[in-house]
């Protein structure tokens, strides 16, 4: 059973549970914990790529990307592009897949919760300003640190890494990410983790939902593959 495919639908699976499964539990009325913060979101998100990391690896995946600005990425740095066909669709599966769970999940409080915004929030991002070359950047420069300093922390100059140790440092770096730049964007830098989730909060019979907000989905799609195409070059250059 255990492949790339199973492994990066998994892993992903798990990151959006986990990850979209915090800002439901920070933002839907009657939670046990509504109101408890940015703080509690963003590390909720960075153990979500943690545990994530780790199913997608013991599936089968010992890339666990689960985000397709990551494959593209060091698709770019290594030359070698033939991964994106396989893991892009399995990571937008299980994105997909994730966001259906925290939807039942939490079912009972989407009826009680009226604003419409809250309720999509669980599922997509959204701009705090919204200026589109604005938040493509945000995206991109999100997405751009992202991929340059997982390839640092295994790059010659730093050293092997651990076993078991690297999914707590990506987990750590996403807390950065999310802690220093996340408040432009929501720092979706993952276009299967916006795409995928957005996709659901469409077709779900989500209590009182309102739209899906499809003019700004193009952006955590194009920001994060331009700044992760960028960071690729970059780590090709300088020869990590």
């Amino acid at each position: 059973m255990a492949s790339n495919f199973f492994g990066e639908f998994m892993g992903t699976m798990i990151l959006i549970l986990m990850g979209n499964g915090v800002v439901a539990n920070v933002l839907l009325k009657r939670s046990k914990a509504e109101g408890a913060g940015w703080m509690v979101i963003t590390t909720g998100w960075a153990f979500a790529v943690m545990t994530g990391v780790f199913t997608a690896i013991a599936c089968g995946s010992a890339d666990a990307h689960l985000n397709p600005a990551v494959t593209l990425g060091f698709a770019v740095s290594s030359g070698d592009f033939s991964k994106l066909p396989v893991y892009i669709p399995a990571q937008l599966l299980g994105a997909m897949c994730g966001a259906a769970l925290v939807w039942l999940h939490f079912l009972p409080h989407w009826e009680v919760t009226e604003d419409h915004d809250l309720k999509l929030a669980c599922f997509g991002t959204s701009p705090a300003i919204a200026r589109f070359g604005a938040n493509v950047f945000s995206e991109a420069l999100g997405a751009f640190v992202l991929i340059l300093v997982v390839a640092a922390m295994s790059s010659k100059a730093v050293g092997v890494v651990p076993p078991g140790v690297g999914p707590y440092l990506v987990g750590m770096l996403v807390w950065a990410i999310g802690l220093s730049l996340g408040g432009t964007t929501g720092y979706a830098i993952n276009p299967a983790r916006d795409l995928g989730p957005r996709l659901m909060h469409a077709v779900l019979p989500i209590a009182g939902k309102g739209g899906s907000n499809w003019p700004y989905a193009p952006v955590p799609i194009i920001g994060p593959l331009v700044g992760a195409a960028i960071a690729g070059a970059l780590i090709k250059f300088i020869g990590f």
